[in-house]
């Protein structure tokens, strides 16, 4: 077997592992409350989460190494900034009930680690079964529309609940029902939470609102979806 083929597989575990690299940045930086700077790391690990798989089955990454499970190393990485980082950073935003902020930072956490711990989370279709743990996002767009502390409160819960729900949600990149359609707006969301966190997450309604309007369709694309 060709030695170069066998690095370069282990240098998209690498990237996949740079991940956790990202989120360590994006907490220290929260403990300093930098939150920009959080975002934009966390920014990078959901970029670095995009390009990996691609880039393992195109170079056949598990064939190569089997020693090393691509599948376990993700979703080690997806939970530390998917679920960990936010967790802190959701509790530690002033943004909910002084009595409700750690208790919620708990709760994302625990629900975030039995949801990755789920064999099913995804149907054969690529679609997440229940709320898939962006809890990066749903900091993101707390801290982007600042709602009442109750309502955000309420929004954990919520969001914790509906992990657990029958319901679906699309993955923009592999669910192939609308996929133009959902990486355009993919793009667009990505240019416009670049501009938001430039404007220090005050981004005024030019951003905010499509920001929200994304977040809508996606939260209703599972709904959308062409009967198997």
């Amino acid at each position: 077997m060709n030695p170069l083929l066998r690095i370069r597989a282990f240098a998209i575990h690498a990237l996949t592992a740079s991940g956790a690299a990202f989120a360590l940045l994006a907490l220290i930086f929260a403990t300093g409350g930098h939150w920009e700077a959080m975002f934009v790391c966390l920014g990078f690990a959901l970029i670095v989460d995009g390009v990996d798989g691609p880039l393992a089955r195109e170079f056949e990454v598990a064939e190569l190494l089997p020693r090393w499970s691509g599948e376990t190393l993700d979703l080690v990485v997806d939970f530390v900034t998917y679920v960990f980082v936010p967790a802190y950073a959701i509790a530690a935003s002033g943004l909910l009930p002084p009595a409700l902020a750690i208790p919620s930072g708990v709760l994302i956490v625990v629900v975030g680690a039995i949801y990755f711990a789920d064999r099913n989370m995804k149907t054969a279709e690529n679609y997440f079964r229940g709320f898939p743990a962006l809890w990066n996002l749903a900091a993101f767009y707390l801290y982007v529309l600042a709602p009442p502390s109750w309502f955000a409160a309420l929004t954990i819960v919520v969001l914790a609940i509906l992990s657990f729900a029958p319901i679906k949600f699309v993955h923009p990149l592999r669910v192939r029902y609308l996929r133009p359609l959902n990486i355009a707006l993919l793009v667009l969301w990505a240019v416009l939470a670049l501009a938001a966190v430039i404007l220090r997450l005050a981004p005024g309604p030019y951003v905010t609102w499509p920001l929200v309007l994304i977040a809508v369709y996606f939260f209703a694309a599972g709904l959308l979806r062409r009967p198997a």
